[in-house]
């Protein structure tokens, strides 16, 4: 039988899906190279409910869930890339930096994106705090989304705003060092497309 978080909620209008997709992020205290495996639309749904979602207060379709997903996989990708690049100012004491666990709260507004908005600019419509293990030592990340408009053809649309939380004094040292390099040789975001061969696989798990 599945578990609870993988049945339809009572009066669900239409059923989801169940498969998941493994993701291209390793997981900490796993010593078999496990790595993260994404919700199924089924699980996502229940999870919205648990937070006081409406489905009867949206014109909502079943394909709409399967693109929710998609978009939800890639920005966890594009994030997990962002994070590596900070992590490699590091690979002299760690070449396998991990995820162990993650947080979300999007109204909890980190000290940046208020400043942002005391300068005019939007609000994220969310944010995650992520905790990698960096070959035993724990390094904590915020990730501000921001709305970056229409969804492109890879289900990218959200702007991502990765960098380390500012709770030690090496994480400053990274964030002023990466300040200096980025005036130094800035670099455009780039563009995630569907042909790029990270994209996560699906797993059957269910």
């Amino acid at each position: 039988m599945p578990p609870p978080n993988q049945l339809p909620s009572p009066g669900q209008p239409f059923p989801l899906s169940t498969e998941r997709e493994l993701s291209s992020i390793p997981k900490a205290d796993q010593s078999g190279g496990e790595k993260w495996i994404y919700p199924s639309p089924q699980m996502f749904w229940n999870a919205m409910l648990r937070k006081g979602w409406r489905w009867r207060d949206d014109d909502i379709k079943p394909e709409d869930m399967n693109n929710i997903i998609r978009i939800h996989n890639i920005n966890n990708e594009l994030a997990w890339r962002e994070v590596l690049k900070w992590e490699a100012l590091h690979a002299n004491e760690c070449m396998t930096p991990k995820l162990r666990r993650f947080a979300g709260d999007a109204k909890n507004y980190s000290p940046r994106a208020r400043i942002r908005r005391a300068m005019g600019y939007e609000l994220p419509f969310d944010r995650h705090d992520w905790v990698i293990d960096r070959c035993g030592k724990e390094v904590r990340y915020v990730i501000d989304y921001y709305d970056g408009g229409s969804v492109n053809e890879a289900y990218q649309f959200a702007i991502l705003d990765v960098r380390p939380a500012l709770d030690s004094f090496g994480a400053f040292w990274d964030r002023a060092l990466v300040a200096w390099m980025r005036f130094r040789t800035p670099d455009p975001p780039k563009k995630l497309h569907l042909n790029d061969p990270t994209f996560p696989k699906k797993n059957e798990v269910s």
